[in-house]
């Protein structure tokens, strides 16, 4: 498996508004999801810990789903979910705020939805190759090519964004897919006290969900046992109180370009250089690790 990405970040970013044809959707499948973030990464419950013990809680967000046609549901506040004895389920990923990217080719930089570690100016995660990197990530196209599923790289191929995916044979060591039978408690998590999300799905699903709506979920993920719907409870609500009470440089950046950001795929009406300062001013000198640029991956 090999891959061309730079000056790409179709995978990171929501480019729906520049070619809706070409882009994907994560509206497929059986359980459609709540929300409609683009490419949302599903978090192993051990990457969850690790960025909460990092203080970087304000990064994560939960994503629920609508049952499919057989399966058990729940219904709050006016919503069916998806749901395991009468738990949510749901996964945790990485937020995805507005940000001034250039992705695919495009000619000037543009508001789109990116990950909260990706660098706006080189295009680069911020934590590729720290512990803190998901496997999902760092896997990716894998299980695609594995199922012979199409992949971001080729939807930005088919958009005219140059060539990317330049071996499509999947990796020998790929990690066991995020959803499965072995999933639950691993990646796939049920909310232990539904009676408590009164409120909570209403604002999850209409996109204005709270720090401490945010961080139930997280301290959910992070007392879940693997292979069960057991929860510690004590484990639970440290972590929910150390997700919520995050401060991080992501959580500033992520309120400094909600504020600034026009619609989406809006022009930003900068040119590049003047987008790579305010970008440094905005994610870097808020304590953002830096990116090596493309030249030194080579």
């Amino acid at each position: 498996m090999e891959l061309r990405c730079e000056g790409c970040a179709g995978c990171c970013v929501d480019w729906r508004p520049l070619d809706p044809a070409a882009a994907g959707s994560d509206r497929t499948g059986p359980r459609p999801p709540l929300d409609d973030t683009y490419d949302l990464v599903p978090l192993t419950r051990d990457e969850v810990v690790d960025i909460v013990d990092d203080g970087l809680g304000d990064a994560l967000v939960p994503r629920l789903f609508e049952p499919a046609e057989r399966d058990e549901r729940v219904r709050i506040d006016g919503t069916d979910l998806a749901a395991i004895d009468g738990r949510p389920v749901f996964v945790v990923g990485l937020r995805k705020p507005p940000k001034p990217v250039a992705p695919i080719g495009t000619d000037e930089p543009r508001w789109l939805g990116a990950c909260a570690f990706l660098d706006p100016t080189t295009l680069q995660c911020r934590i590729h190759g720290d512990d803190r990197y998901p496997r999902t990530c760092s896997s990716y196209p894998g299980h695609n090519l594995e199922l012979d599923a199409e992949t971001e790289c080729e939807r930005v191929e088919a958009a005219g964004g140059g060539d990317r995916l330049l071996d499509d044979e999947p990796a020998d060591d790929l990690p066991a897919p995020a959803f499965g039978p072995q999933a639950l408690g691993a990646t796939v998590f049920a909310y232990p006290d539904p009676e408590d999300l009164d409120g909570v799905v209403a604002r999850l699903r209409d996109g204005g969900a709270t720090a401490d709506d945010r961080a139930r979920f997280a301290g959910a993920a992070v007392g879940s046992r693997p292979g069960s719907l057991s929860v510690t409870r004590d484990r639970m609500a440290e972590a929910r109180d150390d997700a919520r009470e995050a401060d991080s440089w992501v959580g500033s950046a992520i309120r400094e370009w909600t504020e600034r950001a026009g619609a989406d795929g809006e022009r930003v009406g900068l040119d590049r250089d003047a987008r790579d300062r305010l970008a440094r001013a905005v994610e870097d000198d808020a304590g953002a690790p830096g990116t090596p640029g493309w030249d030194a991956e080579r």
